[in-house]
C-alpha cells in the first residue's frame, strides 16, 4: 500500500529538465512583462500564478493535452467569464470564488478545453486586487494579453529546441520501422485506444495516438529481446 504513494519514474533527463526550466522562466517573465507594460505592473503580478502554472504544462509537459494552444486560451477565456460573471452576481467571497471555480471546470470539460491552471484564475479573478476588481470586465484584457504572451513564447522556444509543439489530436503516428513487424486485424490500433478510454469514463492527458506509437515501439523492443534470446546461446 505505501508504494502506491511513491512518485512514479520520469522518462526525461536532466537536459530535458533544464530545457523546460530556462523556458518557463522565460516564458512566465515574459508574459507578465508584457501585460505589466499594457495595463500595470500591480494587475500583472497578481496573474503570476496561474501562468506559473501553466508554464510548467507548456514546457515541461508540452504532448499533454492539457497544454495545447486551445487548452490554455479557451481554459482563460472561459474561466475569466464565469469568474468575473459570478463576482458580479454573487460577490467576491470565498464561497463564490470556488462555485467560480467549479463552474469554470464544467465549462472548459464541455468546450474541451481543460487547463488545470485556469482552475486557479478562476479563483485569483473573483479574490482579485484593487486594481483588477477597479477594470471590471476590461480585466479580460490582461488575463488574455497574458495567456497569448505565454502560448507564443511556447511555440517559439519549444520548436527552437527541438520540441514540436503544438501536437495535434488527430496526428497520425510515427512511421512503423521497417523491421517492424506487419501489422494484423487483430493488431491494437488508434480508434481501438479511443473506444477503450471512451469505456474507461475517465480524462487522461494522452492522445491515443501517443499510445498507439508507445504500443508499436514496446512490440519493437520486445521483438528484438526475443531474437537476442535465440542467437544468444545460453550459458
Amino acid at each position: 500500500m505505501l508504494a502506491r504513494w511513491l512518485p512514479a519514474a520520469i522518462n526525461t533527463r536532466p537536459t530535458e529538465w533544464s530545457r523546460a526550466a530556462i523556458g518557463m522562466a522565460l516564458g512566465t517573465m515574459l508574459s507578465v512583462w508584457v501585460c505589466g507594460q499594457v495595463f500595470g505592473i500591480e494587475v500583472a503580478q497578481h496573474l503570476i500564478g496561474p501562468l506559473g502554472a501553466s508554464a510548467v504544462l507548456l514546457f515541461a509537459v508540452s504532448s499533454g493535452a492539457l497544454a495545447q494552444p486551445w487548452s490554455i486560451v479557451g481554459g482563460y477565456l472561459s474561466s475569466a467569464v464565469v469568474s468575473l460573471l459570478v463576482a458580479h452576481v454573487l460577490g467576491r467571497t470565498l464561497g463564490s470564488a470556488c462555485l467560480a471555480a467549479g463552474m469554470a471546470l464544467l465549462l472548459m470539460c464541455w468546450l474541451r478545453c481543460l487547463h488545470p491552471p485556469a482552475g486557479a484564475l478562476a479563483l485569483t479573478l473573483v479574490l482579485a486586487d484593487p486594481a483588477t476588481i477597479a477594470m471590471d470586465w476590461n480585466a479580460l484584457g490582461p488575463v488574455m494579453v497574458g495567456a497569448s504572451t505565454l502560448l507564443l513564447s511556447a511555440l517559439a522556444y519549444n520548436n527552437l529546441t527541438g520540441i514540436r509543439y503544438p501536437k495535434r489530436a488527430s496526428e497520425p503516428a510515427a512511421a512503423v520501422p521497417a523491421d517492424h513487424p506487419p501489422i494484423d486485424s487483430q493488431a491494437i490500433t488508434a480508434q481501438d485506444l479511443k473506444r477503450a478510454l471512451a469505456d474507461m469514463e475517465a480524462f487522461f492527458d494522452v492522445t491515443p495516438e501517443d499510445l498507439e506509437q508507445l504500443i508499436h515501439a514496446s512490440e519493437l523492443h520486445a521483438k528484438r529481446r526475443s531474437i537476442g534470446e535465440v542467437l544468444i546461446p545460453r550459458l
